[in-house]
């Protein structure tokens, strides 16, 4: 059985806390999993701001309004749009430097929203306000137990947070060399 990589949740938020950054969450179907797995490791209160579990889809448009109605209407609760909008949402809600939103459907068709056979398929995004960028991610999960499940999404974004901050600096790090010597 697959476990948190709490390691890399550490290395998370030593790089969030070092910048002074902040991170908040809007969970659908990991229902708090990701926010709990931050706020387990101590330090956390310096970099996570808010989290909020929106697994209704009137939760979701609670919280982003008319444009997650919209979102959600034209691209389905299951999308890579509405994930975008989960993350930018809690952003701006939590004033927060990094947004997290995740959305998905795990080991069930949801009779509640017409979205065809999307089982174990999840979508997640992290917005960054001061660029003013997302990167967005599609999961397509084994079928196994929904507690895995939810364990193999949260260390997912996890990875790909780091990976972002990591490609970041070597970006940066290449320009300056760039700049410097003309290669």
């Amino acid at each position: 059985m697959e476990e948190l990589n709490n390691q890399k949740i550490k290395e998370l938020i030593c790089l969030l806390k070092d910048k002074r950054y902040t991170v908040s969450t809007m969970e659908s179907c990991t229902g708090g999993g990701l926010s709990n797995a931050i706020t387990n490791i101590p330090g956390a209160s310096d970099i996570f701001s808010f989290g909020a579990v929106t697994y209704s889809n009137q939760a979701k448009i609670n919280l982003g309004g008319q444009e997650m109605k919209n979102v959600i209407d034209s691209f389905s609760v299951y999308s890579k749009e509405t994930a975008e909008l989960m993350a930018k949402t809690i952003c701006s809600v939590a004033n927060s430097t990094y947004g997290i939103g995740v959305t998905g459907q795990l080991e069930t068709v949801d009779k509640n929203n017409n979205s065809g056979n999307n089982v174990n398929q999840v979508d997640f995004s992290i917005y960054d306000s001061i660029n003013k960028t997302s990167i967005s991610k599609h999961l397509s999960l084994k079928n196994i137990d929904r507690a895995e499940n939810k364990i193999v999404i949260i260390n997912q974004i996890i990875l790909t947070f780091l990976d972002t901050r990591t490609n970041r600096k070597t970006l940066t790090f290449i320009l300056i060399l760039y700049f410097l010597f003309g290669f």
